[in-house]
């Protein structure tokens, strides 16, 4: 998800409270002062998923990851006035993770990620091996993977990803909405579904 960067968005990006500085590895125990599990969501994009998890879950921490400038500054306008303890938030591509975080993510979610349809581009893929392998190097212990999106092709092919690389689905379902499992929705999930599009889930655990 692409948006134009505000004309301030350096400003934004300095100034923010909530956004972590990535200029060497960092230590997200130390930044939240408490041992509280840590959650990641992956392409956060506004943040309406992450806002409403930190404010359901306030024993437990959340970081948000987003790549595009434009992005990450409409969610830092949105969710700094909350001042929530249990949230922060990450500029950077996934791929680069491993370069600051280490060892200390309890749980990933991957929330309506670029399907990257055509087959050369599959590589880029959240779910695919090439980032399999990055997350081994974040979790903490147990390695626990939420995934949802509208898209089947890139559903059935990550079932298969997940497995190939030793995960177990402990969960799936093809049409979330219809079932009675606590979801907290993405600004894409509600597009979608009033769209009319069923929601895939599943949840994978691997340890």
């Amino acid at each position: 998800m692409r948006l134009r960067n505000p004309k301030n968005k350096e400003e934004i990006l300095k100034n923010s409270k909530i956004l972590l500085k990535l200029d060497k590895p960092i230590k997200l125990k130390n930044i939240f002062k408490n041992n509280n599990p840590i959650c990641l969501e992956i392409g956060m994009g506004k943040g309406d998923f992450i806002y409403q998890m930190a404010t359901n879950y306030p024993n437990i921490n959340f970081v948000g990851v987003e790549k595009y400038d434009g992005v990450i500054c409409k969610a830092i306008k949105k969710l700094e006035e909350y001042e929530l303890d249990n949230l922060r938030l990450i500029r950077c591509d996934a791929a680069d993770l491993e370069k600051y975080i280490k060892k200390e993510i309890d749980t990933i979610y991957l929330n309506f990620s670029d399907p990257w349809p055509k087959k050369r581009y599959h590589k880029r893929r959240l779910t695919h091996e090439n980032l399999l392998k990055t997350y081994d190097a974040l979790f903490k212990g147990k390695k626990h993977i939420f995934f949802k999106t509208d898209n089947i092709d890139l559903f059935n092919d990550s079932v298969i990803y997940l497995k190939n690389y030793g995960y177990d689905i402990v969960n799936i379902s093809y049409d979330l909405h219809k079932e009675n499992i606590e979801n907290f929705q993405t600004e894409y999930e509600k597009k979608f579904s009033d769209l009319g599009y069923k929601i895939n889930y599943l949840e994978a655990i691997k340890k």
